[in-house]
């Protein structure tokens, strides 16, 4: 009688009267979702335009007389050692910071070097601008521009970079450029290197593949004159941080390896740096191309992730020091008792500084200016004029002027031309103050040091207070430059955050106040008893949202974010506890769930502890568990041992699977396929280890080409899945063939996932597996669809969780009407899908989205399936990507309201 009443309301209102709050809704979505993302993902044209020798006739600057291009060139070669992740602390010595670290003074060789040739050798504290990612910071030193954070997904993707850079300029000008190490360099440069050696870097758990590379070609080129750039990328530092942290035995022993490297580079270098030797006018530049956080993290903008390290070495005698006026340097005694300076220096200076060393054009568009310190370490290779009465340093200062001048000038051009081109450039107020500020700077070089730059007669006491008021007025124009690009490119915009916020709190009120007039339109209240858990449950759902949301207003929150979602779970588990007392259903389940979310809290801990015996964060955790197992001999090999069992029952389970009438071509082929994934994968864990002294193959076949070969079976097998469906008879119903897609499509990730993860992997699906085998009696199939789904979630916690998220959410609420209707026995089903490795039954059970009328309301469910799903990312250990939590939070709470 109720069912009619309301078929005869809905017709008489007509379907838009029951449709606009929906269309509202999701339209004031988009407006918040819009202006959210243009505050925080800031952009960045890039132009095509490049520089070229014949350009800087058109500056008002004093040309070279030599033949050079735009500066003297101070060296003729140059040997860029690249150190992935290197923090500030991991180069300046310990006395520069208020407590000593185990990390500190292992790079011993370059504080002895730059306290022994203190005129010749310099320690610089490089800043980074955020974002703090490899491929990021490789473009900023390239082209000395600011990449901005809407580039952070290609850094698992490098394309080639498209504007002027400084490799691109050294190729133009027939510099030829060996380079070996982090792969990321052939990407982005991929057809301008004479030699590459590039290894692969995408495997965070291998510390010395690439470093070994390096190692075997590095010292051997030094003896070569096939190159004038050399560039070596080490990633050993960068990788241990991200799986055993900073404070551990295995970055220590990296460091110390680094050092024994750069001892041996440096004693190559300086005996052939003689009189008509290959080496004769190198300059060294050991450096790090950002930080990292005691986690091994990196990415944002902390003081930890930009503040890294640069070693700069020359081999000729420099001048007698650089005037007080630009030097920034400050020292103390090591524990030695020897004195080292430190200066300090922005990343952003890099790449226009060593072109003006180097003599070639600078980047077309970098905003950089030239640093001092770092360009006075070639001022010997300038020959002095004999008719002049001026020292070196006053030479020094002439061509520092004149290289300013270009500097600047450059900066100038490319302002102008970005703001022609661009709709999101400068704004009219900011080029008028750009404008304005380089005037005064070209108008003092024109009517006044210029001519006395031109006038060999002046003396020191004349021409020097000109040049040091010149490099004033330009150090203000690129100082203003610089900080206005910052504004646009690296800062948000929080006032259009703030705005799309605000729109997003609306449209909840919004769907709040729908929700009241619906139910009052039905004849419905919130207080009848039928809805009393559903009024629970969206209050506490919102409660436990608002409270994770403003926990991501913290800047350090992602330090403990696995613990506080674990918190959150647990407690709502105990809330989704009290209702299965209260109702006598699902009792078992709801206890299983909170035994299966304690464990997985102690999972988290190791996974943030990065597996490491001697890691500060292992030291400091109370739980008894992890530290008894770290104190037991036996634990290291059953850490290698127990994750290999746990993949050799995983495939047990799937062979199983393809026994069944579910399983047909080409279901049963992508099984198989990702049968022998695994034990590929077994084989490349074996030869990775040195526990079994087994060699079953070469260990670079290994380590290299075994991964390859595990990522063309699983694009093979999704190219089946794909395209198999063509050619085949779907002869199962539809329950039956959601079973079989579903469970082929795991496996086929699955393998990829497992390697990426390590050998947590395994060990945190089966572990799932034996929880959904207690109970797999009393599953639906309405709850199969639903467990397929947290599939996903579990199996791609490593970064894929976010997008499957909006994926397993859609499956669940294309299905949920059909499974609502066929409430029947499934035992095949049962039989075949649990036999296999479907995880988080308990999850499921605490995750059943209205199963019924009486079943908990669908949101305070959602929010439980992604504190799980973040739960299971964190016990990975590699939590670092969960800076775009957010993103996963928003797409959740919009699926939500659906």
């Amino acid at each position: 009688m109720k069912q009619s009443e309301t078929t005869s309301l809905v017709a008489e209102r007509g379907k838009w009267g029951y449709t606009w709050p929906l269309w509202t809704t999701l339209l004031l979505h988009l407006l918040a979702v819009f202006l959210f993302t243009a505050g925080f993902l800031l952009t960045r044209t890039e132009l095509p335009h490049r520089s070229h020798c014949s350009d800087v006739s058109h500056s008002p600057c004093l040309s070279s007389n030599n033949g050079s291009c735009w500066t003297k060139p101070a060296a003729n070669r140059l040997v860029l050692v690249v150190l992935d992740a290197l923090r500030f602390d991991f180069v300046a010595p310990s006395t520069f910071f208020a407590e000593s670290k185990p990390w500190m003074d292992r790079l011993q060789v370059l504080k002895n070097v730059a306290s022994a040739r203190p005129l010749s050798a310099r320690i610089f504290k490089a800043i980074a601008d955020p974002p703090t990612t490899s491929l990021q910071r490789l473009k900023g030193l390239t082209t000395g521009g600011l990449p901005t954070f809407v580039d952070v997904g290609n850094s698992f993707g490098a394309p080639a970079i498209v504007e002027d850079n400084f490799i691109n300029q050294l190729v133009l000008n027939g510099k030829k450029v060996v380079m070996m190490g982090d792969d990321t360099w052939t990407q982005l440069f991929p057809h301008h290197f004479e030699r590459s050696y590039p290894y692969p870097s995408f495997n965070v758990k291998d510390l010395h593949t690439v470093d070994n590379g390096c190692i075997d070609h590095l010292l051997p080129s030094l003896y070569e004159e096939d190159w004038d750039v050399l560039i070596a990328h080490f990633l050993g530092v960068d990788h241990a941080g991200h799986i055993f942290g900073v404070d551990s035995a295995p970055m220590i022993e990296k460091l110390e390896q680094y050092n024994t490297i750069l001892e041996r580079v440096i004693e190559v270098l300086e005996n052939q740096s003689g009189p008509g030797k290959s080496h004769e006018n190198t300059l060294l530049v050991v450096m790090g191309d950002h930080g990292q956080t005691l986690n091994g993290d990196h990415g944002g903008g902390s003081a930890e992730e930009v503040e890294t390290a640069i070693f700069a070495m020359s081999f000729k005698k420099p001048i007698s020091s650089v005037p007080p006026e630009f030097d920034s340097c400050s020292c103390q005694l090591d524990l030695d008792g020897k004195n080292v300076c430190v200066s300090s220096m922005q990343q952003l200076d890099f790449a226009v500084t060593v072109s003006a060393l180097l003599g070639i054009p600078f980047p077309y568009g970098s905003i950089g200016h030239i640093n001092p310190e770092l360009y006075a370490l070639g001022a010997d290779s300038w020959n002095l004029d004999a008719s002049q009465k001026l020292s070196e340093s006053d030479i020094w200062m002439q061509n520092y002027a004149n290289a300013l001048c270009i500097n600047s000038w450059q900066v100038k051009r490319y302002v102008d031309a970005y703001s022609a081109s661009s709709a999101v450039g400068f704004s009219n107020d900011d080029l008028s103050r750009i404008a304005s500020v380089y005037a005064q700077a070209e108008n003092h070089w024109s009517h006044s040091t210029k001519k006395l730059l031109l006038d060999i007669q002046n003396d020191s006491d004349t021409l020097v207070p000109a040049l040091k008021r010149q490099i004033d007025a330009y150090f203000k124009f690129l100082t203003t430059v610089s900080e206005l690009a910052r504004s646009k490119w690296t800062e948000f915009d929080l006032k259009m955050m703030g705005t799309g916020i605000g729109i997003m709190l609306i449209s909840l009120i919004f769907q709040f106040l729908t929700i009241l007039r619906a139910n009052k339109q039905h004849g419905e209240t919130l207080s009848s008893s039928g809805n009393s858990w559903v009024i629970t449950g969206s209050v506490f759902t919102f409660f436990l949202l608002g409270i994770r949301a403003c926990s991501f207003l913290s800047n350090s929150y992602i330090l403990e974010e696995g613990k506080v979602a674990n918190f959150l779970l647990s407690t709502s588990g105990i809330v989704a506890l009290r209702q299965s007392v209260i109702k006598g259903k699902a009792l078992i389940e709801s206890i299983g769930f909170l035994i299966l979310s304690t464990f997985c809290r102690f999972v988290i801990e190791v996974g943030l502890s990065k597996q490491a015996a001697t890691s500060a964060f292992m030291k400091d955790y109370t739980s008894w568990i992890v530290n008894i197992a770290s104190g037991l001999v036996v634990w290291d090999y059953a850490a290698e041992v127990v994750p290999m069992l746990a993949l050799i029952l995983l495939a047990a389970w799937l062979y199983n699977v393809t026994s069944g009438s579910f399983f047909d071509w080409p279901w049963k082929y992508v099984i198989l396929g990702t049968i022998l994934s695994y034990v590929l994968i077994i084989v490349h864990w074996i030869t990775d280890s040195n526990k079994f002294g087994v060699a079953l193959m070469a260990e670079s076949i290994g380590r290299n080409y075994i991964p390859r070969i595990v990522y063309a079976i699983a694009l093979g097998q999704l190219l089946l899945l794909g395209f198999g469906q063509l050619f085949m008879k779907n002869c199962l119903d539809y329950k039956a063939n959601l079973v079989a897609k579903t469970t082929a499509m795991l496996s086929a990730w699955s393998s990829t996932v497992i390697l990426l993860s390590g050998k947590q992997g395994p060990m945190v699906a089966f572990a799932s597996i034996v929880g959904g085998a207690l109970s797999f009696c009393t599953l639906s199939l309405y709850k199969i669809s639903i467990t397929c789904c947290i599939i996903l979630q579990i199996h791609f916690w490593h970064g894929f969780t976010y997008a499957t998220n909006i994926c397993g959410l859609a499956m669940i609420l294309t299905f949920r009407s059909q499974f609502h209707e066929h409430q029947t026995s499934c035992s095949l089903a049962k039989k075949y899908v649990f036999s296999h490795f479907f995880p988080g039954y308990f999850i499921m059970k605490f995750v059943d989205i209205e199963g019924g009328k009486q079943g908990p309301h669908r949101s305070f469910s959602i929010l439980q399936w992604s504190l799980s799903a973040t739960c299971l990312f964190f016990c990975s250990g590699h939590w670092y990507a969960c800076n775009f939590q957010g993103v996963h939070l928003m797409a959740s709470a919009m699926v939500l309201h659906l």
